[in-house]
């Protein structure tokens, strides 16, 4: 069984400041900086500031063609230092790769902290997290949603997520009632239920309530990263879309990824099979078709112009390999 589990051994690229060779739980501060909250609406993380001087201005001449030398003021412009801190594994197997953070989930806070700072689509929105691993993308989204669900599955798991959760609210003074630490097992039906086990009292506290099963319904905001790394796991995961996209209120899904590349001995080439797979199941707007189509339901997808996405968290390198995709729910409209 150990040499199983040795095997089974993953890392990902992200582990902070880590001493070497160390396994883990280790707490990373992932930081940035913003412009200060008088320029912007106060929907956001609390913060310290810090001054940054302006740079020097053209040079000048006076009316004798005297250089006039410009004298550097101590005028200040007030940005905002956020920091997350997220406890995580530095290595997992992979039944526990939740316990990591992936780079997939920092592009996916960037792409939240940017439409938090760019618009109002998240500003009052209830929203689930799914395969929330660390939760760090619901965390990010926590002060501008009314409600977070942040979702996964295993009791090692959600104790660390909601280990984070509690980190992160002290920091950025998170209202208690709007982050949701909930179990959910993509392969179990939707509403959640329940099952008698020996865990009963442990899984208690991440155990759906009815209201908030209806809220959940209601959401109208679907966020997951890197939950595509096996056919198995897509295959559940668009099973669980398409429960939960069908049901309540109309919802939009942000999904991050990596494309992880293998070499294939079908086409003796290095190809990325996992996320062919996962194309399968996107269809372009106009496949969709029309009202009398059979093509429905189906999930519509969009890619992400990450062009437009900046950095905000620097403690990653994103590379070329991270997408993220804007999935939307096509079903056949009842006459």
């Amino acid at each position: 069984m150990e040499q199983e589990q040795d095997e089974d051994e993953v890392m990902s690229e992200v582990h902070l400041g880590c001493p070497p060779h160390f396994t883990g739980p280790f707490i990373s501060r992932f930081t940035f900086s913003l412009p200060s909250l008088e320029t912007r609406d106060g929907n956001n993380c609390c913060s310290s500031h810090i001054e940054v001087y302006s740079s020097p201005k053209e040079v000048t001449f006076d009316e004798d063609g005297d250089l006039v030398l410009d004298r550097r003021k101590n005028v200040t412009e007030k940005c905002e230092i956020y920091e997350f801190s997220i406890r995580h594994n530095v290595t997992s197997s992979l039944k526990n790769v939740g316990l990591q953070v992936w780079k997939a989930s920092l592009v996916l806070t960037d792409f939240v902290l940017h439409k938090c700072l760019t618009s109002s689509e998240f500003n009052g929105v209830t929203a689930i997290e799914l395969g929330a691993g660390t939760g760090l993308v619901g965390i990010a989204l926590a002060r501008s949603a009314r409600s977070v669900y942040i979702t996964d599955k295993g009791i090692g798991i959600l104790d660390n997520c909601l280990e984070n959760v509690n980190l992160c609210s002290r920091l950025l003074s998170l209202q208690e009632n709007r982050l949701h630490v909930r179990e959910l097992d993509w392969n179990e039906s939707w509403p959640p239920l329940l099952g008698s086990n020996d865990l009963f009292q442990t899984r208690l506290k991440y155990t759906w309530s009815p209201l908030e099963i209806e809220e959940a319904e209601r959401a109208t905001v679907l966020l997951a990263a890197d939950v595509i790394y096996s056919d198995d796991l897509t295959d559940l995961f668009f099973a669980i879309l398409d429960k939960l996209m069908s049901r309540g209120s109309e919802k939009v899904l942000y999904l991050a990824l990596e494309k992880r590349y293998n070499f294939s001995l079908d086409e003796l080439d290095v190809v990325a099979n996992g996320y062919s797979h996962f194309r399968r199941f996107l269809k372009d707007e106009s496949d969709c078709g029309s009202p009398d189509s059979a093509s429905f339901p189906c999930f519509v997808g969009k890619l992400v112009d990450l062009q437009e996405i900046p950095q905000y968290i620097r403690e990653y390198e994103r590379g070329k390999d991270v997408e993220i995709w804007k999935v939307t729910y096509c079903q056949k409209q009842q006459n």
